[in-house]
C-alpha cells in the first residue's frame, strides 16, 4: 500500500462510474494524454415479486406513495404489475423533487393524478404532507440503503408509513479487470470500495493512485486500509475533477 505521495506520472484511470455523454473528464484526458476508463462498479436490481411478497406488504392498503428516486417510481410500477395490483385513479404521489414528479408521466395521466413535488428534500414536501398525514397510510418504495433522512423525518412526525424494499444496490461483476491495472482508481461512494474488494478480495494498492468523493466514500476507503491520494469536495476543490486536475498538474507535469 502506497504511504506517501510521490506523484508518478498517470496514464491510466478507471472512474466507477457509467460513462456521460459528456463530461470535463474529456477535457483532462485530452490535456494531459491519458486514457480514462468508465465502469460501474456497483449496479441496481428488481426483487421478484415472490421475494417481495416475504416482507408481507400489500400495496393495495395504501393510499399514498412516497418516491425518493427514479429508480423508486420504475420499481414501484414494475413490481405493482408482476403482483397483479390494478392502481388506483385517487392514489396520491409525493415525489422528492419535480423531475420526479414529471417522470412519473411514464407510468401515469398526469392531469388525473394527486401528485405533490418538492424542490430537493423531504422538508420541502412538508406542507402536502402534513396536510395529508391523519388521512393517509404511506408506502415508501425503496432500496436495501433505503433513505435515512426521509424515515428518520416520517417517524419523527408519525406518519403512518411502511418502507418497502423493492430494489437493491449491488456489487457488479468486475472478473473482467482482474489483470488489468489503472493509475488512478476514482470512488464515489462506499459502496463502490465495498464492490472492489467482493470481486477482489485480495486487492493490494501498491503504487495505484486512490480518488475519493464525498466522506463516506473517504471513510470507507480509510476503513479498508488504503491510502487516499485525491479526494473531493474540498475548500479547494469543489468537484472530482478540479482535485484531478490539480493532481494531474503535478504528477505529468
Amino acid at each position: 500500500m502506497a504511504v506517501s505521495e510521490t506523484y508518478k506520472r498517470v496514464k491510466t484511470i478507471l472512474v466507477s462510474q457509467p460513462k456521460p455523454e459528456r463530461s470535463p473528464y474529456f477535457q483532462l484526458e485530452e490535456d494531459y494524454a491519458l486514457t480514462i476508463d468508465w465502469r460501474p462498479f456497483i449496479h441496481v436490481e428488481g426483487l421478484t415479486a415472490k421475494e417481495f411478497r416475504r416482507f408481507k406488504i400489500y400495496p393495495e392498503e395504501y393510499s399514498a406513495i412516497i418516491f425518493t428516486s427514479l429508480y423508486a417510481v420504475d420499481h414501484f410500477f414494475r413490481m405493482c404489475e408482476e403482483l397483479r395490483y390494478k392502481i388506483p385513479e385517487d392514489l396520491k404521489y409525493f415525489c422528492l423533487t419535480e423531475s420526479i414528479a414529471n417522470y412519473l408521466q411514464k407510468f401515469i395521466v398526469f392531469r388525473k393524478r394527486k401528485v405533490f413535488f418538492g424542490a430537493r428534500t423531504i422538508m420541502d414536501l412538508k406542507n402536502p404532507l402534513h396536510k395529508h398525514r391523519d388521512k393517509e397510510r404511506f408506502l415508501l418504495p425503496c432500496s436495501n440503503l433505503a433513505a435515512p433522512e426521509v424515515t428518520n423525518y416520517l417517524r419523527e412526525n408519525k406518519f403512518n408509513f411502511v418502507e418497502a424494499m423493492m430494489y437493491q444496490t449491488v456489487s457488479s461483476d468486475l472478473s473482467d479487470l482482474r489483470d488489468i491495472f489503472y493509475d488512478v482508481l476514482v470512488f464515489f461512494s462506499p459502496l463502490g470500495i465495498k464492490s472492489l474488494f467482493d470481486n477482489f478480495p485480495d486487492f493490494q494498492q501498491n503504487e495505484t493512485r486512490i480518488a475519493v468523493f464525498g466522506d463516506q466514500t473517504l471513510k470507507a476507503a480509510e476503513d479498508a486500509g488504503l491510502y487516499i491520494n485525491i479526494k473531493a469536495p474540498t475548500s479547494e476543490f469543489s468537484s472530482m475533477t478540479m482535485a484531478l486536475g490539480a493532481y494531474l498538474k503535478k504528477s505529468n507535469a
